[in-house]
């Protein structure tokens, strides 16, 4: 069975979770006390993963570090529809722009709530500029997108690159990044939380049906 390395407040490791909960594969998750143990800078879990970073997947003999490279592996591997991760070569780089986008999220959006839910010393007025900064630029191709049809960020279905960008842009505001001005992402934002079988974490609700 796949095991995930796993923080609850983690949005890195939520899209592995949603991911898994989506194309319904099992997976054990072992947890990793993130803060305030800092388990994840122990040396045992650097055994695990040098870098000291989570979200890490084994399966099997594989083992996955980074929540985007462990998306498209999931994807590719359990979705044999090939609907999250199109077996196409327009698609997949589409996809990996949004990839590319996520991990900008994660600079921005996530290390301002780190900022504020957790205490970690940062610039959080350059991660909140660089967050709205993303969003506004995430809003107006969503904006652009809906006038042809298409209601996802890479191409006309869901995909991994919503999976990617979703959590960190939705709990935005628990780093002080409101999403008032972003009409198109909180279309978005409900159109991921309506997707079938979507579960949610601490700070992001799963809808009322």
């Amino acid at each position: 069975m796949i095991r995930l390395y796993d923080y609850t407040l983690s949005g890195n490791c939520y899209k592995l979770r949603l991911l898994m909960h989506l194309l319904d594969v099992p997976y054990e998750a072992v947890s990793v006390d993130f803060y305030p143990g800092r388990e994840h800078k122990s040396e045992r879990f650097l055994a695990i993963n040098p870098f000291g970073q989570l979200p890490v997947l084994d399966d099997g003999d594989l083992r996955l570090r980074d929540a985007q490279a462990i998306l498209v592996y999931l994807a590719a591997r359990y979705d044999p529809t090939r609907t999250w991760y199109p077996n196409d070569a327009a698609a997949m780089g589409k996809i990996a722009m949004w990839l590319a986008v996520a991990d900008d999220i994660t600079r921005t959006s996530s290390a301002a709530r780190l900022h504020d839910a957790l205490g970690y010393e940062l610039d959080v007025d350059a991660a909140r500029a660089g967050a709205h900064a993303l969003f506004r630029t995430i809003d107006e191709h969503l904006s652009d997108v809906e006038m042809t049809g298409q209601q996802w960020l890479a191409i006309n279905q869901p995909t991994i690159a919503d999976i990617a960008c979703f959590p960190y842009i939705a709990m935005s505001h628990e780093g002080g990044i409101l999403r008032d001005d972003y009409p198109a992402i909180r279309r978005w934002l409900e159109r991921v939380r309506r997707l079938p079988r979507f579960v949610g974490m601490p700070g992001i609700l799963e809808p009322v049906l």
